[in-house]
């Protein structure tokens, strides 16, 4: 693909709706800062690793949307693996990393073992690690605090269970998805302590099975709204609301890591969404100024990358006064005076036990 002298900068800013501004920035301005030692006419190169199918709906392809992104608005010429094992992981890296990518956006918390290795062997290479916990000079976490909107949907959860008993679906135990399920705790006692919550991790991020019988098991037990935190695995949770529901229970599902409310709209309630094309913006705009590196990057409701997103196919279905408890709390955890529980994992934030990160 050829390069044009200018690149044209998204700033993508969601607040119920995405607002693109222009902004150009010449390729001489950023000589000498983040793009040292770059030719002014050639592009940036960027590759993005993910473990799963990007066609998740969720997690996967909230990520291959962002590579998407950062092609189509500043010209970058980009690549895509999944790679599902530690050698994979870094025989992956060691290709980017000889080929002179500047950026390799290694999409979860299962990488940082080897984004610190191939920091080690490629010190002019920047490996951006989604929900990773471990910082060097050239290997950046990116924490999205994802518990701010989890915290939201369990309001909306408890709201509208009947039966006084909702469920957790998750993949695998690991702090970023602990995280959400104890902000999802923590949103429903807030509106009624004495509903109870049922807790799954089935090991796997992509087994659609799995998820389905765990789904099936929690609502056989009586729950009738659940959260998942998986990925591609997330199908069969939606698969399993939608035939309870479909067999006359009454039963509700909540989607999570990207606006999933399509999925299966007629029995879901709202997302947990979180916007990744925003933050992969924000992070090459970093990158361009010469200011990445060295700490975390924190992305949250702030910056509108994360927030819950009531389903509008179902909105009818909620009662006012639920609709503005959870404005009303947003506003809240906006405003600072509400600090959602969050489980830390991130080396400047190790012995930290609440707070959003900042």
């Amino acid at each position: 693909m050829s390069e044009p002298r200018s690149r044209l900068v998204r700033r993508v800013t969601t607040r119920g709706a995405a607002v693109v501004t222009a902004t150009i920035l010449w390729l001489g301005a950023c000589a000498g800062e983040g793009e040292a030692g770059r030719e002014a006419d050639e592009p940036a190169q960027f590759a993005l690793l993910t473990s799963g199918p990007v066609s998740d709906a969720g997690w996967y392809a909230g990520g291959y949307e962002g590579l998407l992104l950062l092609r189509d608005s500043i010209g970058a010429q980009v690549s895509h693996q999944q790679t599902r094992t530690p050698a994979e992981f870094d025989e992956a890296f060691r290709a980017y990393g000889n080929s002179g990518y500047d950026i390799v956006f290694a999409h979860g918390f299962e990488y940082q073992d080897a984004a610190i290795r191939a920091g080690d062997l490629f010190p002019d290479m920047y490996v951006v690690v989604s929900s990773g916990g471990r910082v060097a000079d050239n290997v950046v976490p990116v924490t999205f605090t994802l518990e701010q909107a989890s915290y939201l949907a369990g309001i909306a959860a408890a709201g509208m269970t009947r039966t006084g008993l909702v469920g957790m679906v998750g993949g695998v135990a690991i702090p970023p998805a602990l995280g959400t399920f104890r902000a999802f705790e923590a949103g429903v006692a807030s509106v009624r302590p004495d509903v109870r919550v049922l807790e799954t991790f089935i090991g796997s991020w992509d087994d659609v099975s799995a998820a389905k019988e765990a789904a099936v098991a929690q609502l056989r037990q009586g729950a009738d709204v659940l959260v998942h935190n998986t990925d591609a695995a997330s199908f069969g949770v939606f698969q399993a609301v939608r035939e309870a529901t479909t067999a006359g229970d009454s039963a509700w599902v909540i989607g999570m890591n990207g606006n999933q409310n399509d999925v299966a709209p007629e029995v879901t309630l709202g997302s947990a969404d979180l916007r990744l094309p925003a933050a992969f913006l924000e992070v090459a705009e970093l990158w361009q100024a010469g200011e990445l590196g060295g700490r975390p990057v924190y992305s949250g409701m702030e910056k509108g990358t994360v927030d819950y997103v009531p389903n509008p196919a179902v909105l009818d279905r909620y009662p006012p006064e639920l609709l503005a408890r959870i404005d009303e709390a947003r506003r809240t955890i906006l405003s600072g005076a509400l600090n959602v529980p969050r489980v830390p994992y991130v080396e400047d934030e190790i012995g930290v036990q609440d707070g959003t990160g900042g």
